[in-house]
C-alpha cells in the first residue's frame, strides 16, 4: 500500500475548530469518516465495500456502536437497512436522515458515508446540548445503493419501499456467479425477510439526505454546500446500427454501408440535442461495440447505449424522441438499417418548493449564499420521495472527483453541513421538549 496520510490527520490540518459549536463536533466527524475509510480499504487508498458483503456489514456495525452510544435504538431490518431512533417527546411521525456506507471498486471515503455521519452528529448534537425532539428523529444506513454488486442499486431503499421485484431479484447473480439469495443468505438473512423490510411510510414525515456534490459547480462558485432542486431520472435506449462488412481497401467509399460511419454520425448529432430541450438534460453515448472490430474490415455492426437524463420527465422524454429520430436519420443517410430497444426509464424527483425555501433560509443563516443544484446520479432520496417528501443537501467535492480514491470534501465543509442540516430538522420539529426552541 503506497504512502499516505491517515485520513483523520489530513482532515483536520485546516479545520476551523470555531465550527465545533452547538454539540456538534468537528473531530468527531473526521475521527468517524476515518474509522470507516479502514474498513474494505484499497492500495490506492480508496474503499471497496459491495452491497451486502461482510465489509458493508462491518462498516454497518459500527456505525451501530455509535448510534447505540449516543442513546439511540438501533434496529435492523431484513434487506439490511439499518435505524437508529431518538424518541421524541410525541410518539408522531418520523423524521428520517441518512444516506449508505457501501460503495462501488475501488471508490472515495466521502460518497455515503457522510450523509449517515452527519445525520448522526445532529443526534450527538442534541444529546451534548440536553435537547429531546418533539418529534422522532431516525439516523438511516440504506443496503446496497451503489449496486456494485449485482448492477442494479438503490436496494435497500427500494425494500423499504416495498418496490422490489422478486421475480427479478431471484435472477441476480454477482460477478463470482453467486445468486441474490445466496448472497443475501450469507449476509445473515433471507429472501423472504428482505420483503419483509417493506415499511409503513405513513409513519415518516420527511426524509433529508446529505452527499457529496460529485461534481464542480460549488467549487466554482466557492460555496461549501447547496441544495438540491431536482434529481434526474436516468433512461435509456440500446441502439443497433446493421451494415454490411466489407474490404477495407476493395469497396468504393460510394459503396459502403459503414455502419461506424452511420453510428459517428449519430453520436455528433446527439451532443448538440439537450440543450435544445432542456437546460438541465444531459445525454451520453458511454458504451459501444463494434462488429466484427477489425483494423482492416468495414463494420458490419455497432451496438451502443444512450444515456439520457433531466429532472423533468416530459422533456427527457421528448429529447428521447428526438434521439431515436437523429438514429433513423443518420442510418437513412448511410443506407444502414437501426434497430432500438427502451431500456430504462425512471421518474425524475423534483425537491418541494417549501423544503427547498427552508433548506436555502438554514443556508443563509449561516452567512452562506443558496445556491441551486440538480442531482444527475440516483440517490435512496429519489427512491424514499416517491412516497414522503424528501429533501437533499450537496456538500462541495474537490475538483468534482467522485467514486474515485482521490475524492475528498474538506472538514469545515462537512461541519457546515451538520450546522445546517441540524437547523432545518430543528424547522421541522418546531419544539423542544422541556419548551425550550431548538432553534435557540
Amino acid at each position: 500500500m503506497k504512502e499516505q496520510k491517515n485520513i483523520y490527520t489530513k482532515l483536520i490540518e485546516s479545520y476551523d475548530e470555531s465550527l465545533s459549536a452547538g454539540g456538534i463536533n468537528g473531530r468527531r466527524i473526521a475521527e468517524r469518516l476515518s474509522e470507516l475509510s479502514s474498513i474494505g480499504q484499497t492500495a490506492e487508498g480508496g474503499i471497496n465495500r459491495p452491497g451486502f458483503s461482510a465489509e458493508e456489514k462491518e462498516a454497518k456495525q459500527l456505525v451501530k456502536g455509535w448510534m447505540e452510544q449516543a442513546g439511540l435504538l438501533v434496529r435492523e431490518d431484513g434487506a439490511g437497512n439499518v435505524f437508529g431512533r431518538m424518541a421524541g417527546t410525541t410518539d408522531g411521525k418520523s423524521i428520517l436522515s441518512g444516506s449508505h456506507v457501501d460503495s462501488v471498486p475501488n471508490g472515495g471515503n466521502f460518497d455515503g458515508p457522510l450523509g449517515v455521519i452527519v445525520a448522526l452528529e445532529v443526534a450527538e448534537a442534541w444529546k451534548a446540548t440536553g435537547v429531546q425532539p418533539i418529534k422522532p428523529f431516525e439516523v438511516v444506513i440504506f443496503s446496497d445503493e451503489e449496486g456494485s454488486r449485482f448492477g442494479t442499486g438503490l436496494t435497500g431503499s427500494h425494500a423499504v419501499l416495498g418496490r422490489l421485484n422478486r421475480e427479478d431479484a431471484v435472477l441476480l447473480k454477482d460477478s463470482e456467479g453467486k445468486s441474490f439469495e445466496t448472497v443475501i443468505q450469507e449476509y445473515g438473512s433471507t429472501l423472504d425477510a428482505v420483503w419483509e423490510a417493506k415499511r409503513d411510510m405513513s409513519e415518516v414525515e420527511l426524509f433529508v439526505e446529505v452527499h457529496i456534490e460529485q461534481g464542480k459547480k460549488l467549487e466554482r462558485s466557492d460555496l461549501p454546500i447547496g441544495v438540491v432542486k431536482g434529481i434526474a431520472g436516468p433512461a435509456s435506449v440500446a441502439f443497433t446500427f446493421e451494415g454490411e462488412a466489407g474490404h477495407a481497401g476493395n469497396t468504393p467509399m460510394d459503396d459502403r454501408k459503414d455502419a461506424v460511419l452511420a453510428a459517428g454520425e449519430f453520436i455528433r448529432t446527439v451532443a448538440t440535442l439537450p440543450i435544445q430541450f432542456s437546460d438541465t438534460a444531459v445525454a451520453t453515448i458511454g458504451k459501444m461495440n463494434v462488429f466484427p472490430n477489425g483494423t482492416n474490415v468495414i463494420a458490419q455492426k455497432v451496438e451502443l447505449t444512450a444515456d439520457v437524463r433531466d429532472i423533468h420527465e416530459e422533456k427527457r422524454d421528448a429529447l428521447i424522441e428526438a434521439i431515436i429520430k437523429a438514429a433513423e436519420d443518420a442510418g437513412a443517410v448511410h443506407n444502414v438499417d437501426v434497430l432500438y430497444q427502451r431500456m430504462l426509464a425512471v421518474e425524475p424527483l423534483l425537491i418541494d418548493e417549501t423544503l427547498k425555501t427552508s433548506l436555502k433560509d438554514s443556508i443563509t443563516k449561516f452567512g452562506i449564499k443558496p445556491m441551486e443544484l440538480i442531482s444527475g446520479a440516483g440517490h435512496d432520496a429519489m427512491v424514499i420521495g416517491r412516497k414522503v417528501p424528501a429533501a437533499m443537501l450537496f456538500v462541495r467535492s474537490k475538483k468534482g472527483i467522485s467514486h474515485n480514491p482521490e475524492e475528498w470534501t474538506d472538514l469545515n465543509d462537512c461541519v457546515v453541513a451538520a450546522h445546517v442540516l441540524k437547523d432545518f430538522i430543528e424547522k421541522q420539529m418546531d419544539h423542544a421538549s422541556k419548551g425550550d426552541s431548538l432553534h435557540d
